[in-house]
């Protein structure tokens, strides 16, 4: 609970424009006559490498590199007035944001294909801001965690990554005037802060330097996917599919840049910058996931071994691990979603109506999610629900409630529902609720407090507090569909709910074994 069109080209002048358009062996000193026996890797070792492997060689045989890849420019559009490279350009900024990685992200692909063209360096900005909606330091942890591992690769490669500790507007545009960048590259979010940065940074971005924006998140770029805000899945599924296979391809590799910076980034100190955050800490990191593309990744590998053959008649059961649990690598782009769709679309011929499922639920709700965010301003309160939805939740707005709680009744799982009391708790100590729960767990907190507004309004706040996939498209979607009815219909009008869809107790027990669940999580302390 998620046109540029720019055609780069070189004049005489070499000017850049962007063009709208559609060791040593060590013996044993016991026996100095033979060598040391060779580790033997376990299967689970062997298996994760060639996992891994398996990645870059397949990137590997799709191009060399970037300069090779006839890159889809309708990926990109080009925010500025300016499309030429001045005359003085010293270098290419990814200004890095939603899409946390340096493998599989069109974004850095594109980046370093300007780079390459006009043989300058390539240089990663990520700007941390101190504090971003309810998040706390489990997820900044897990972020960092993640970024320390850009930091690294990016340094195998010869790019230089900046950590710039503040926000964009007033870090950005004097990096860029400082090094004299002659291009900024930026990843797309729909979301209302992320998407105020942007357009903060093009006002204050030099005049002369082109910014353009790639959606690395999306398989089907949000502005390429509709035009619009669309109803449901169902309008917006064939519009994808029509399009699908211009842009669900293998990605070519990021490679070493041959073009170096002369002066090396300022070293990062990341357990310094963890400690100087101005952010909640009762809040604490969860040890189930490993964070970064590497630790991403070998989950998903786990999921297409261990736990695709059951997805398709297990998702729903919060009972059975069957679910691919990659949400906190998809929201931090620490894993592309085109990656993981890519890699288990290869077991369609095994699985097929798990990797359908899966797939439907990666790309189209997914996808579904950020059109929402992105052509919706209210996509986070009652105002951003349709108009039979809004008027059906006023109706029985003073409806009796059976049980009323406070937001930190909820958050401390202190319900009469010992169901709810225990997805609460999986939650609040995992970080992560499963997926069937989410929509039983919102629909109460409706049913439980005074008023829908305020329903929604501790829905989002406790999601985006605890969850590590909170304040995400798919996560705003989620409480709005289960609180406001979004991308559904109306339903058989009842006290409280009006039409909005219901949900109840003993339809959870006809679907799984609800007390084999809450004595799973009974025993865990919030």
């Amino acid at each position: 609970l998620c046109n540029f069109g720019g055609k780069l080209t070189a004049r005489k002048s070499c000017h850049l424009r962007f063009r709208q358009s559609p060791g040593p062996v060590i013996y044993n000193k016991k026996k100095m006559s033979e060598p040391p026996a060779k580790k033997i890797k376990t299967e689970e070792e062997k298996v994760e490498k060639d996992f891994l492997q398996k990645i870059e060689n397949q990137r590997r045989d799709t191009a060399k590199s970037v300069a090779d890849f006839k890159f889809n420019k309708k990926r990109v559009r080009v925010l500025s007035s300016q499309q030429e490279f001045p005359d003085e350009n010293k270098g290419i900024v990814y200004w890095m944001s939603r899409d946390q990685r340096v493998q599989d992200n069109w974004a850095f692909l594109y980046a370093q294909k300007l780079a390459l063209k006009a043989e300058v360096p390539l240089h990663v900005c990520f700007c941390l801001v101190p504090k971003f909606l309810e998040a706390t330091i489990r997820h900044y942890g897990f972020m960092l965690k993640g970024l320390r591992e850009v930091e690294e690769e990016c340094r195998k490669l010869d790019i230089n990554f900046h950590l710039l500790i503040g926000y964009a507007k007033d870090k950005l545009p004097e990096f860029v005037k400082e090094q004299k960048i002659g291009g900024v590259v930026t990843d797309f979010s729909p979301m209302r802060v992320p998407a105020g940065w942007v357009n903060e940074v093009k006002k204050l971005l030099p005049k002369d330097v082109p910014f353009c924006q790639v959606d690395a998140h999306n398989i089907v770029p949000c502005w390429e996917a509709s035009p619009k805000l669309e109803y449901g899945a169902r309008t917006i599924r064939s519009k994808i599919h029509k399009v699908l296979s211009t842009y669900f391809t293998e990605f070519p590799p990021v490679i070493r840049h041959p073009h170096k910076a002369t002066a090396k980034p300022e070293p990062i100190d990341f357990e310094a910058v963890q400690e100087s955050l101005d952010v909640d800490r009762t809040v604490g990191e969860v040890d189930w996931v490993t964070p970064g593309t590497t630790g991403g990744l070998r989950n998903l590998e786990s999921f297409i071994k261990q736990r695709l053959k059951y997805f398709n008649a297990d998702r729903n059961d919060p009972n059975k691990n069957a679910l691919s649990h990659m949400s906190p690598w998809y929201h931090f782009g620490q894993v592309s979603v085109q990656r993981g769709m890519l890699m288990v679309r290869q077991y369609r011929n095994k699985y097929k109506e798990g990797v359908e499922g899966y797939i439907e639920e990666g790309i189209i709700r997914r996808e579904l999610a950020d059109n929402f965010c992105y052509y919706n301003e209210n996509y986070d309160n009652i105002d951003g629900a349709y108009e039979w939805a809004r008027k059906t939740l006023n109706d029985h707005k003073k409806d009796k409630r059976t049980h009323i709680y406070s937001r930190e009744q909820l958050e401390k799982a202190k319900t009469h529902d010992d169901l709810w009391n225990a997805a609460q708790m999986q939650m609040v100590t995992e970080g992560k609720m499963h997926g069937f729960l989410r929509m039983y767990w919102a629909k109460k907190i409706l049913e439980w407090t005074e008023s829908p507004e305020k329903a929604l309004a501790d829905a989002i706040y406790l999601n985006d507090r605890f969850n590590l996939d909170g304040r995400d498209p798919n996560g705003y979607v989620g409480c709005m569909w289960s609180i406001c009815g979004i991308h559904d219909q109306g339903w058989k009008e009842r006290e409280v709910f009006g039409k909005i869809r219901f949900m109840n107790y003993k339809g959870c027990q006809r679907k799984f074994d609800v007390a084999a669940f809450v004595r799973k999580y009974r025993a865990k302390k919030i």
